[in-house]
């Protein structure tokens, strides 16, 4: 299977599953920080908008996908008492049947980009942080793998179990987004500004260091390389988060929230493409919206799994090793909800 974020790559080596029957990425992240707080202000703002939210509300659970099996059973860290919620932001290579996944099955889909969003208790800040996609994990069951093993081996269910054992904390929600549904809301808002460290090529388009304005062809070919730059995989997943910022700042601008054409396509060019948990309905969003309402683009925090360069396994696959003098720290900061204090302490 190929990294969908790299389409004509060498193909990833085991296991060996059935065909994928859709393509999927992961950019998923706007579903929270961008389509629910659209939902929760279309709300908020009385009974003349009541029925055009009514009908986004309705596209969002009529298109999503629904997971089945979407979290492990048996043991499992405790949900946070202060109300902080983290939502595992996922992406493989097909959608599944059009009604329901049933995620605790193997397949050969890998979810190369993953995000943890963590929502502070006080709803004032959100942290999204991108975990590597070839960090060296034990996958319960299966001994140590690359992270992006995990789906392959046991879907939505067996990777969760793995980044929960790996944080210690609980997955309230989980969420998986197609890469059609990418292009089609970047798109539906006319295109975004990304910024480039540097001028670099993909797959014949240039990009030029500085502020790009692309559309959702273009943004693909921004987040999928790798080749370009001699840290491969850390830039990559840098101008993933670049791309992300650069939907959340198109998406609250004045511009986009004044359209209803444009929140219409948004909300439906990525609901088309979407699988989210049974419990993450658009009647949730909405409240996790409202709850939303005073966070900012500034309040919206990027970072990277603390990481302790690459290395080579047993076996001769290149991977990222976990930061042991970081990982503790990080695992009680998103336990006790204080990531704003979270300094690693290899810097």
């Amino acid at each position: 299977m190929t990294d969908i974020f790299d389409l004509g790559e060498t193909p990833v080596e085991e296991p060996d599953q059935p065909a994928p029957k859709r393509r999927r990425s992961r950019l998923v992240i706007t579903l929270l920080s961008v389509t629910a707080g659209l939902v929760a202000i279309l709300v908020g703002l009385g009974v003349a908008f009541g029925i055009y939210a009514g009908n986004l509300a309705s596209t969002y659970d009529a298109k999503t996908d629904k997971i089945t099996n979407a979290f492990p059973s048996g043991n499992r860290p405790e949900a946070t008492k202060d109300g902080a919620k983290n939502i595992l932001l996922m992406g493989s290579d097909s959608r599944g049947d059009a009604t329901s996944i049933d995620s605790s099955k193997a397949s050969d889909q890998r979810t190369d980009t993953m995000m943890l969003v963590h929502i502070d208790a006080d709803r004032k800040a959100v942290w999204v942080m991108s975990i590597m996609r070839d960090l060296w994990v034990t996958i319960p069951g299966h001994g140590e793998h690359k992270i992006n093993a995990a789906f392959a081996y046991g879907g939505s269910a067996l990777t969760v179990q793995t980044i929960e054992q790996l944080l210690d904390v609980r997955i309230d929600h989980v969420a998986i987004v197609d890469f059609q549904g990418f292009e089609g809301m970047t798109d539906a808002l006319g295109g975004v500004d990304v910024e480039s460290p540097s001028d670099f090529t993909a797959r014949g388009q240039h990009f030029t260091k500085g502020t790009n304005h692309v559309n959702g062809e273009q943004a693909l070919k921004f987040v999928r390389e790798r080749y370009s730059f001699a840290n491969g995989d850390y830039q990559r997943v840098a101008n993933q988060q670049a791309f992300l910022r650069a939907i959340v700042d198109k998406t609250i601008s004045k511009d986009t929230l004044t359209s209803p054409s444009k929140i219409t396509d948004f909300v439906g060019a990525l609901s088309e493409y979407l699988s989210v948990d049974d419990s993450l309905s658009a009647t949730e969003l909405a409240k996790l919206g409202v709850s939303l309402r005073g966070v900012d683009k500034q309040d919206v925090h990027f970072f990277t799994i603390p990481t302790g360069g690459t290395g080579t396994s047993a076996d001769g696959q290149s991977i990222v090793l976990q930061n042991s003098l970081d990982m503790p720290g990080l695992r009680s900061a998103l336990g006790s909800d204080s990531l704003d204090s979270f300094e690693p302490a290899s810097e």
